[in-house]
């Protein structure tokens, strides 16, 4: 196989990454969102908070994004790999619009402590990853079944949003 071939998705359609780094830069772009978290951390304010009755402990959060963002980056490689950015534009936007969605949720929680608002986001971050999804589930069924532990984590956060929201107004 000639150099050029080897960048080109199963698809044959070109890109302008070679197919074997498009996994590590899809898991580098799903991480972004953790990073909001190096600013905002939950700090004073968040241990002064009444604690929903099933609010896993802190040390949960960690390892359950890690796994759940490396999963969310392989989903886009999948999408990606098969029919390329200009065939996969709707549903790679679609999970990039989730992501950012993602990252506002702890600048709106930890930073702002706007509960309330954090919910709203939260909201929104489930309904883009339901469309990605669907969007991914036309392309790539593995890839639609990899973002369904993504989409299970943040309903639970909805739930943990909404009774911290109940508990502390």
């Amino acid at each position: 196989m000639s150099q050029d071939h080897a960048s080109l998705p199963p698809s044959g359609q070109r890109t302008s990454l070679p197919v074997w780094l498009g996994l590590p830069a899809w898991v580098v772009v799903s991480f972004l969102p953790s990073l909001t978290g190096l600013f905002f951390m939950p700090g004073e304010w968040y241990k002064t908070l009444q604690r929903p009755e099933l609010a896993p402990p802190n040390w949960v959060f960690a390892p359950v994004w890690t796994t759940l963002y490396f999963l969310m980056g392989v989903s886009a490689w999948l999408v990606w790999r098969q029919v390329g950015w200009s065939r996969g534009k709707v549903p790679l936007s679609l999970f990039l619009c989730q992501l950012v969605v993602n990252g506002l949720w702890t600048w709106l929680f930890f930073g702002l402590h706007e509960i309330g608002i954090a919910l709203l986001d939260l909201l929104l971050m489930i309904v883009l990853v339901a469309l990605t999804i669907a969007a991914f589930w036309k392309i790539s069924r593995p890839a639609a079944v990899l973002l369904l532990p993504y989409l299970a984590w943040i309903s639970f956060a909805g739930y943990l949003n909404f009774a911290f929201w109940q508990l502390n107004r």
